[in-house]
């Protein structure tokens, strides 16, 4: 049984990462879900595939490298709230990862959105995660 789904979802991605791999496979869940959606659209992986034959389902993400150098599009993934501390941020104290060149994940009452959307909102949340 895993006590952090989410920190073990990252676990895999950034071992995957350290070892140059080109696909990685984590069980699905909505919330792995719309994070996997969330490094699609900024860029950080990819491709990615829902595979939902089995009773928890999978997702499959195509890791993201540079074609001349080879360096991985995602360099930090660090997990911010955790079950033992949960992270919650209003609206005017959202953070910035990397002054605005990295992205901070959080889980709102509008959904899974970026730290950018949710300053558009003006919603605050959960801050699951930082990448960069």
């Amino acid at each position: 049984m895993i006590t952090d789904p989410i920190a073990d979802y990252l676990t895999r991605i950034r071992n995957a990462v350290a070892a140059k791999h080109r696909m990685v496979e984590v069980p699905a869940s909505n919330l792995r879900k719309n994070i996997t959606k969330i490094l699609f659209e900024k860029g950080y992986i990819l491709n990615y595939k829902f595979e939902d034959d089995v009773v928890q389902g999978k997702i499959k993400i195509a890791l993201k490298y540079h074609p001349v150098t080879k360096l991985p599009a995602i360099n930090d993934l660090e997990r911010i709230s955790r079950p033992g501390l949960r992270q919650y941020v209003n609206s005017n104290e959202l953070p910035r990862v990397l002054n605005g060149l990295g992205v901070a994940i959080l889980s709102t009452s509008k959904g899974v959105i970026t730290d950018k959307e949710a300053r558009k909102l003006g919603v605050g949340g959960e801050v699951i995660c930082f990448v960069s």
